[in-house]
């Protein structure tokens, strides 16, 4: 039966038509649409008073700026700038960003404000790209300021800049390349008479598997992948901090590196607040007085939204308390979470 409120108009003293929750349901969706278009069509945008954003969500400013990028968080190349993200990292959006500022003459240098433990190899790499093209394209200087943490992937795209300048609280290096674990569960499938079937092409399409042992032959494979993602890695580093291959490899054993101990080994310039490294920019480029660090910021402005829809979703989906699954369950666990693996240039220590 459907619910109907009836009411009269005080003026007329005639019945007003019959609210239904059916009418209601979608006056709430139709909110929900135009608040969710809004929130699309204000991403991405600089918060300084003077900025404007162009055609198509490009970056433009009427004066002279150091463009100031954020890579917080670990770098991925997903799209995390859906409306349920709660990522700080946007790594499209990043890369745009880049590409408006080498087309913007007003712009005169760049800084990346680095936080992050790193992250997928190829989107590190990427970013790195990006900000070579810009160097070369512009000649415009880039520095990497250092806050709590730039290791692996977020040392990996700050090597090759211009300076870089650590907070002397920063946790810096992790230089290497990891897998992450893999689990070999074939003992504990054994121990409850569980048999898996594994149909594939080759002998070694179903590596990294956690119901198949891995071979001596596919441990090696998997080193090759690491070690060539590893060569990579200590050759930016060499060419960027201008050492030998043969000095970055005795510090790149994946060791974390406090802002001292890296100032010490020449893995950064130096030591200092944010505010020391835009002075020491303006300073070096001998950049005008005029010359203003500009935060370029991301945006999506759906917290409110975002809290809703994840709340719902939560009572949807029934997230609780797993403490009491059984061994079985939570085999069944590790054997769904197990079937990828990523390679990475991730720090496994946070801070």
């Amino acid at each position: 039966m459907e619910n109907r409120v009836n009411t009269f108009d005080s003026q007329t003293g005639k019945a007003k038509k019959p609210f239904t929750w059916k009418k209601g349901i979608l006056v709430f969706l139709i909110i929900l649409a135009v608040i969710i278009a809004a929130g699309i069509l204000i991403r991405g945008h600089m918060k300084s008073s003077d900025a404007v954003i162009g055609d198509g969500g490009t970056l433009k400013l009427s004066d002279p700026y150091i463009g100031v990028l954020s890579v917080e968080g670990t770098i991925s190349e997903s799209d995390t700038s859906g409306l349920l993200s709660s990522s700080s990292y946007h790594h499209s959006w990043i890369l745009s960003r880049i590409d408006d500022m080498i087309k913007d003459s007003n712009n005169k240098g760049m800084i990346l404000y680095v936080n992050s433990p790193g992250g997928s190899v190829y989107a590190s790499d990427e970013l790195y790209l990006a900000i070579r093209h810009y160097q070369k394209k512009t000649g415009r200087p880039v520095y990497s300021y250092m806050a709590s943490e730039a290791a692996s992937g977020g040392y990996y795209i700050s090597s090759n800049c211009n300076r870089i300048v650590a907070n002397r609280n920063c946790w810096t290096g992790s230089i290497g390349v990891t897998l992450g674990t893999m689990y070999d569960i074939t003992g504990l499938l054994k121990k409850y008479g569980i048999r898996t079937v594994t149909i594939t092409s080759g002998k070694n399409k179903a590596m990294g598997s956690s119901t198949v042992k891995m071979t001596g032959e596919q441990k090696k494979i998997l080193q090759g992948l690491v070690d060539e993602a590893y060569e990579q890695f200590t050759g930016i580093v060499a060419e960027g901090r201008n050492m030998s291959l043969k000095k970055v490899r005795k510090l790149a054993d994946g060791r974390i590196y406090t802002a001292k101990q890296a100032k010490k080994l020449g893995l950064v310039d130096q030591i200092g607040t944010y505010d020391e490294a835009v002075a020491d920019m303006k300073a070096r480029y001998k950049m005008s007085s005029a010359v203003k660090a500009k935060q370029i910021e991301y945006d999506e402005n759906t917290g409110f939204l975002q809290s809703l829809l994840s709340e719902s979703l939560s009572r949807v989906l029934g997230k609780g308390n797993s403490s009491g699954a059984s061994e079985l369950e939570a085999l069944k666990s590790v054997m769904q979470e197990n079937q990828t693996f990523t390679i990475t240039y991730l720090s496994q220590v946070r801070k």
